[in-house]
């Protein structure tokens, strides 16, 4: 590899930047080229396998995914829902991030209800597509999640751009560029301090999802239930407050079209303090998903984003024996885990339980959230057929150990 010349020798031929080559994902063998490929799909001897697993598994298997497309491939590999729809992921589109940012300058609670109203139908139509492939299936979304600054234009053609579009000098836009700046952003203002801040932006998320839920339950007879996850929550107070929004909310829209629709609201557990004050969550909480990623970073110390840097060091002094972002720590991140679902059950013995981070795909990790009795693991969506399988397993290992 020559890095600095973006330039890779292979078996004596030259690459260099935009060359072509393909990757065989079960062999490792690399071929010369841009070969045609096909989607993957589950048939055969492999669709048989995945059937048997199905009748022997007690978790449900979901997805992770922020579209439509995604959801149709995950319900093909087999997903009973949506775990975890990353509500950010739909605003980062070249037609849509102009009303996010200019939501974000916003000087005035109805500029920002102004710039918010846009991004209303967009959202709205977004839920009404996953709700058309995930069918009767529950549909976990999660409002607001990311600091606003990833949001925000870099370079100066674009906030002159977004300057332009608000009619408002360009200092301004910079001025604001520079005061969302953070030191540690991913513990700053982001998650549920984003809708303790901002209400409105709650108030928008809320009617998007219960409106797509009406509209989709009209056009197709069938029963949409949303599932509203308020992330980021360390404190029941914070809980209740948005919970609070949500729910007057949701009463709003359900009156103006004359229709009911079920849905919950819980929280996304991935605060260490959240874990271990669960049993005063769940009186507001109708159901936990376990954020692992954030989780584990936040029990760790270190940033998944970074840890790279030091954790090949760790691995080769046998200090870590594994990637605790790609693998549940089960000895410390999985007790406080436990710890949380036991504390919730005590507080609302029917709430419902999963996880969502990446580690729900994992067999190692499918084991432990079977054993201590998760409703349901959360994958992405090419994922989806590993979990089912682990899922099993799981199941037949503690059958046979409890003999």
């Amino acid at each position: 590899m020559d890095e600095a010349n973006k330039v890779c020798s292979i078996a004596g031929k030259i690459y260099h930047e935009k060359d072509h080559i393909s990757l065989d994902g079960s062999t490792g063998l690399i071929y010369d080229g841009k070969l045609p490929t096909v989607e993957a799909s589950i048939g055969g001897d492999f669709a048989r396998l995945m059937g048997w697993a199905d009748q022997y598994r007690k978790l449900r298997v979901r997805t992770n995914a922020d579209n439509p497309h995604d959801t149709a491939i995950a319900v093909r590999f087999g997903a009973e829902g949506i775990g975890l729809c990353r509500t950010e992921h739909m605003f980062f589109q070249e037609d849509r991030i102009p009303a996010m940012r200019e939501m974000i300058v916003a000087k005035s609670v109805q500029a920002r209800r102004d710039a918010l109203n846009k991004l209303l139908p967009m959202q709205r139509t977004d839920f009404e597509g996953i709700y058309m492939e995930m069918g009767e299936h529950p549909v976990t979304i999660r409002f607001l999640d990311p600091p606003l600054h990833e949001f925000l234009p870099t370079k100066l053609e674009e906030i002159a751009d977004l300057a332009s579009r608000m009619r408002i000098p360009v200092e301004d836009v910079q001025q604001t560029i520079e005061s969302l700046h953070e030191f540690n952003p991913m513990m700053g203002h982001r998650g549920c301090r984003l809708a303790i801040t901002y209400p409105e932006i709650a108030e928008m998320q809320t009617r998007a999802v219960i409106e797509a839920a009406i509209n989709v339950s009209r056009k197709t007879g069938r029963t949409v239930t949303p599932e509203i996850m308020i992330p980021l929550v360390g404190e029941e107070k914070e809980l209740h407050y948005v919970k609070t929004i949500v729910d007057r909310t949701a009463r709003v829209v359900m009156d103006e079209n004359d229709m009911e629709i079920p849905y919950l609201v819980g929280t996304m557990i991935e605060i260490p303090r959240a874990a271990l004050t669960a049993d005063a969550l769940a009186e507001e909480a109708q159901f936990f998903s376990f954020g692992t990623n954030d989780l584990s970073q936040m029990t760790f110390g270190f940033s998944r984003d970074d840890a790279g840097k030091f954790l090949d060091s760790y691995y080769n002094k046998k200090i870590y024996e594994f990637d605790p972002f790609a693998k549940l720590d089960i000895q410390g991140v999985g007790r406080l885990v436990e710890m949380a679902v036991n504390l919730g059950r005590q507080t609302r013995p029917d709430i419902k339980l999963g996880i969502c981070g990446e580690q729900g795909g994992d067999p190692s990790t499918v084991d432990f959230c079977n054993k201590i009795g998760l409703n349901y693991v959360s994958c992405s969506p090419f994922r989806v057929p590993i979990a089912r399988l682990a899922a099993a397993q799981a199941a037949i290992r503690a059958e046979a150990e409890n003999k």
